[in-house]
């Protein structure tokens, strides 16, 4: 695991997974360490210091974890890039885990590959890598032996991921279960949620919102969301814009998609099934709204997720 200045905490999260593997497996079959390229104490984002060991003294290296912070790492010099590309090219995969993929950015790690990385930050990393394939709606992505995860979370469904290359998926499954995580959010999958996304301030448009995710099989119409919410068609709709910055239909829309495309990765479901629970009537409604949001037929995610 490499430290660059101002790492967030939470990214050093990702060695419980492969705590949790030497434990299930009754030997050190990985041995840790956490390095910086200077070596010493690295301070992170919350003020706390933390040792490192100097990355050029770590051998043999087989796995190489970049972790950066809340925010994208500056632009680094040539000779921090260098070490990196050398100890990136001895190991055997290098990930880059949330803004940490901006570092295999610099490296040129990801030219011409796909990557992620937190959504906030993905017009970012397309500005700053023109030639990288920037996914924002991926948990994880592999790419040969180039690794990248979307937020801090995401980095412990990229441990997992990890582990389960080595180890198999039993081995994986059960660290899942220890970090009562589930095993495991396919790298294809949504990062962020909608309702999360709109986050209203009152409890009445909460309140719609979540009918609306209950009931995705109605017409979920202004009249029957106002009525949830105990206000007058008019009033809500105005509240509800307010609140969320989108209209109700467009965000009923999104609500459905996100349900479809839930089904469309995780479940053998035939689409016009799928069509119907979400509340898009038939196929054709799904596919134009998979059309305008996405960029992609259903059939094109569900085998997108099937390789995932």
């Amino acid at each position: 695991m490499v430290l660059t200045s101002g790492f967030q905490f939470l990214a050093l999260g990702v060695q419980a997974a492969f705590e949790l593997a030497n434990a299930l497996k009754g030997e050190a079959y990985y041995s840790l360490s956490i390095t910086s390229v200077e070596g010493g104490p690295v301070m992170s984002s919350s003020g706390f210091a933390v040792p490192t060991t100097r990355l050029s003294e770590v051998e043999p290296l087989d796995t190489l974890l970049l972790l950066a912070g809340l925010v994208p790492p500056p632009p680094q010099d040539e000779a921090t890039l260098a070490l990196l590309r050398a100890k990136a090219t001895e190991s055997r995969r290098v990930a880059g885990l949330c803004t940490g993929a901006f570092l295999l950015g610099q490296m040129g790690f990801l030219e011409g590959r796909r990557a992620t990385t937190h959504w906030a930050y993905a017009r970012h990393m397309r500005e700053a890598f023109p030639n990288v394939r920037v996914e924002d709606d991926r948990i994880f992505i592999n790419e040969g032996a180039v690794w990248t995860s979307a937020g801090l979370t995401a980095g412990l469904d990229l441990a997992v991921a990890l582990i389960e290359k080595d180890l198999g998926r039993d081995m994986a499954s059960a660290i899942a279960r220890r970090l009562v995580m589930h095993h495991r959010r396919a790298g294809g999958q949504s990062q962020h949620s909608e309702l999360l996304e709109l986050a209203p301030s009152s409890d009445r448009i909460q309140k719609a919102l979540i009918h609306a995710k209950a009931h995705l099989a109605n017409p979920l119409t202004v009249e029957e969301l106002a009525e949830i919410a105990a206000l007058s068609p008019r009033q809500f709709s105005r509240a509800f814009r307010a609140e969320t910055g989108q209209t109700p239909a467009k965000a009923v829309e999104h609500i459905r998609l996100e349900a479809a495309r839930l089904m469309i990765e995780e479940t053998r479901h035939p689409m016009d099934q799928i069509a119907r629970e979400s509340g898009f009537v038939d196929i054709r409604r799904m596919r134009e709204a998979f059309m305008r949001h996405y960029g992609q037929p259903p059939q094109t995610l569900r085998r997108l997720a099937r390789v995932a």
